[in-house]
């Protein structure tokens, strides 16, 4: 274990995150940036508050909107049948091509973001998804299903791992658990309000309206791109690293940038230092637009992160927990879609595509409660365990939020499953849906917040290796649902999906919280091993 007096020997993520100050006339806590700002106002760290708040937003608003987009179809699968003659179970195995898609598409779009930057990616993406929506409106045969969901999914999965990217650069420590917390939620009304809203403007104006409404909307984002995203990606300047050299520090090696101590620093500082700090001015609108932001790095380190993701995950347990844990919550969630646009449109419910889409508005409901619950108290809980700690935050403390949600997840599948496989009234089962909605934005906010403030310098390939293996389980899972439900029934579906999840929710979380420090210590070199091959880390 290492010595919290050698800071030096601490792995990676364990930071200083408070400490106590005292003054002539006043005694209490700081809270310290990490990462440690430069002195550079372009640094996305120093941003004003209004301008990290419309870069969150756009983000945001993407995350919505490609949700959206991959989950809009579920409503119009029944016209499309009668229309197209398109088969449910060509339906589902369109929806698991596209999951496999998922998958697939950060391997390959990702490593461009790590070489020329997130505002091309983000740009490139909301195009591609303009495009494909226009495509679905004039479907008409099996293999544009079948292409459309690719392609769809492929420019989709993009936001599953260039939104972490984002927060990672943008936010503190310290605000990430917020930030992850609203991704999520806006990840889940994204998937349910489409459902909803899809049901309703295939009801009332056709099915294939709804790709129409959904190429509009992303045209409008495609233009917000264009002309308010600035580049988030940042690589200090030698100045910066001068800077750092002369500035305090605390125990874990962050600069103190606490802007009501600035006095200290003057009083710190060497007095025959010959280094001069340079401050560079503040980018023009213009220059902030500019498309590409390349950084170090050959075509050969570009392929090599076709494939580190995978040993990432392989190699560092933390991910691999993250993975199963993420994978097999979203793919409970997708399954339960599926079997809710598979079967209520059939006997004993008999639902038509606007009510098929209404049953996606308990778990929206059951999401922002959740979010609402969970989001206050998931920065605020760091701060004060890092408190109790001589202000040493270590990433496992987040988990102990993640435990309080835990169990209801499990709960929410069995009761899904029965209450759908038993033909129980759509109550029933709109409570167990409601209840997953619920449960779903702590679990998967914690557990992505902890992947990102224990792996930083390598949060893209670590994200991807964890979107990889869940789109993997969730295609398998859907691929083979129908002849699973034929074979053991519905209800006993879902009941293996809840005996898969509570162990790793319960147990996986429990073994992180007393054994992830050892295991961060034991990868540590292995860590900065995989960050030295990054072409965008602040280091």
């Amino acid at each position: 274990m290492p010595d919290y007096d050698n800071a030096s020997s601490w792995p990676p993520g364990t930071v200083t995150l408070e400490r106590k100050i005292s003054l002539s006339l006043f005694e209490g806590y700081e809270v310290v940036l990490v990462p440690a700002p430069s002195i550079d106002p372009n640094d996305p760290l120093n941003w004003k508050a209004w301008e990290k708040n419309l870069n969150i937003a756009l983000t945001l608003f993407y995350s919505v909107l490609v949700f959206a987009l991959i989950s809009a179809i579920t409503p119009t699968w029944a016209p499309m049948n009668i229309e197209l003659g398109f088969s449910y179970e060509t339906l589902q195995n369109s929806y698991a091509t596209g999951t496999a898609a998922l998958g697939v598409g950060a391997l390959l779009f990702i490593p461009f973001a790590l070489k020329y930057g997130r505002r091309p990616i983000y740009v490139l993406s909301s195009l591609g998804q303009v495009a494909v929506a226009i495509w679905a409106a004039k479907m008409t045969s099996t293999a544009d299903l079948y292409l459309i969901q690719v392609f769809n999914c492929l420019f989709g999965s993009l936001a599953e791992v260039i939104v972490q990217m984002t927060i990672a650069d943008v936010f503190f420590v310290h605000q990430r658990g917020l930030m992850n917390n609203l991704y999520v939620c806006t990840m889940t009304i994204g998937t349910s309000m489409a459902a909803l809203v899809a049901g309703y403007i295939t009801v009332g104006q056709g099915w294939r309206w709804v790709w129409w409404w959904t190429a509009i909307c992303m045209g409008v984002c495609l233009v917000l791109f264009v002309f308010f995203y600035e580049e988030t990606k940042f690589v200090p300047p030698i100045e910066s690293f001068a800077e750092a050299a002369q500035t305090p520090v605390h125990s874990a090696g962050n600069r103190i940038t606490d802007p009501d101590l600035k006095f200290a620093d003057d009083q710190l500082k060497p007095v025959g230092s010959i280094i001069t700090e340079i401050v560079p001015p503040r980018n023009t609108y213009i220059q902030r637009l500019k498309p590409l932001h390349a950084t170090r790095g050959s075509i050969k380190q570009l392929a090599h992160h076709s494939y580190q993701p995978l040993l990432v995950e392989c190699t560092i347990p933390a991910v691999l927990y993250v993975a199963l844990l993420y994978g097999l919550i979203t793919a409970a969630l997708q399954v339960s879609v599926t079997l809710v646009a598979t079967y209520m449109p059939a006997p004993p419910y008999n639902f038509s595509p606007s009510a098929v889409g209404l049953m996606s508005l308990p778990p929206l409901i059951g999401n922002i409660i959740g979010t609402a619950l969970s989001a206050p108290f998931t920065d605020r809980l760091i701060i004060y365990l890092a408190r109790r700690n001589k202000g040493i935050y270590e990433p496992e403390m987040r988990l102990w939020l993640l435990l309080v949600f835990a169990p209801v997840y499990p709960a929410a599948l069995l009761l899904t499953g029965y209450a759908l496989g038993k033909g129980m009234s759509w109550p029933v089962v709109a409570v167990g849906l409601g209840l997953q909605g619920f449960a779903m934005p702590p679990i998967a906010s914690v557990a992505l917040t902890y992947l990102t403030d224990a792996y930083t310098d390598i949060i893209a390939d670590a994200v991807i290796g964890v979107t990889f293996t869940r789109n993997l389980m969730a295609t398998i899972f859907v691929l083979v649902l129908t002849p699973w439900v034929q074979r053991v029934q519905l209800h006993n579906v879902m009941l293996t999906f809840a005996m898969m999840t509570l162990p790793v929710l319960l147990g996986g979380t429990v073994a992180l919280i007393i054994y992830g420090k050892r295991l961060r210590c034991w990868t540590k070199d292995r860590y900065h091993l995989y960050a030295a091959r990054q072409m965008d880390t602040r280091s």
